[in-house]
């Protein structure tokens, strides 16, 4: 509203009216002006391939730099991404949601939609998994670089 209401029942420019009650032909009914949609619209494949990036780049570099006292810092990690990846996951499958995860077939057929404008199935995956796989071939580099300086 582009007036506040109380200045204008004051001046006496709005007309209050009593609030419409149900009839026996018009119920009312609950209305839910917003559909609820805990979906993220990717695939559950890219997600499958971005914790297996992550998880990997963990084995790379837990493998190249093997020492007991990683382990803690290694399993906090693996919580992390877990919980990252996990909770999300959880709240797709909370009681409401109707909307299923696209499978591989629709997401290649229509791509998804951004802020920007429609994407295609393979400019969607591309960012996506860019930095999942640039950690990974980073982890590789480090793990290579270590080794040959060793």
């Amino acid at each position: 509203m582009s007036h506040i209401a109380h200045d204008l029942i004051a001046r006496g420019d709005a007309r209050v009216v009593a609030q419409p009650t149900a009839s026996a032909s018009a119920p009312a009914s609950a209305r839910h002006q917003v559909e609820v949609d805990r979906n993220f619209g990717l695939p559950s494949a890219l997600y499958g391939a971005t914790i297996a990036c992550y998880l990997g780049f963990l084995v790379i570099v837990g493998s190249a730099f093997a020492n007991p006292v990683l382990a803690i810092p290694m399993a906090i990690i693996v919580l992390l991404i877990a919980a990252g990846f996990g909770v999300p996951a959880i709240w797709t499958r909370l009681k409401g949601n109707v909307s299923e995860p696209e499978t591989i077939g629709e997401f290649e057929a229509l791509g998804i939609m951004t802020n920007t404008g429609r994407l295609s199935a393979g400019e969607a995956t591309a960012q996506v998994l860019i930095l999942p796989v640039l950690l990974v071939i980073w982890g590789l580099a480090v793990a290579v670089i270590a080794a040959i300086v060793a």
